[in-house]
């Protein structure tokens, strides 16, 4: 059963949970059914009274039917949401996987992504936050 968002003021950012998962040095993302061009990080938005944690499972499971593999907190990002328009809080998990993600719910496609692809769309907070922290850290394929 879908519960409703946590409701929020137009001065307060949009509060979301995201996944940063790496595989053999590519960074899974996903692109949405209303902006299929643009990819994410996995994640969404908390219900109410849910945990970030409690929400990246959630969400995982919905968009992939996935479980999140030793989740460990990665960083906050602050940007604008790509397909919103609007302030955004992000907190990022590093996490892996225990089996093949498989789109579902709002998704329109997945892929693994070194994040130098010319012709690959990603999300602002992804390419300009997330991406360099993997690379700083040594996470992504040069």
């Amino acid at each position: 059963m879908q519960q409703e968002s946590v409701p929020r003021s137009p001065r307060e950012p949009l509060v979301v949970v995201a996944a940063a998962i790496v595989q053999e040095g590519r960074l899974l993302v996903v692109s949405k059914k209303a902006a299929p061009e643009v990819f994410y990080l996995p994640g969404g938005k908390p219900d109410a009274g849910e945990t970030p944690m409690e929400a990246l499972v959630r969400e995982l499971d919905e968009e992939l039917g996935v479980e999140p593999v030793e989740p460990r907190f990665l960083a906050e990002v602050e940007a604008v949401a790509a397909l919103e328009g609007v302030p955004m809080r992000m907190t990022v998990f590093e996490a892996g996987l225990g089996r093949t993600p498989v789109p579902a719910a709002e998704l329109a496609a997945l892929r693994w992504t070194s994040g130098r692809e010319d012709a690959l769309s990603l999300a602002p907070a992804v390419r300009d936050q997330v991406l360099p922290l993997l690379r700083e850290r040594g996470a992504l394929a040069s």
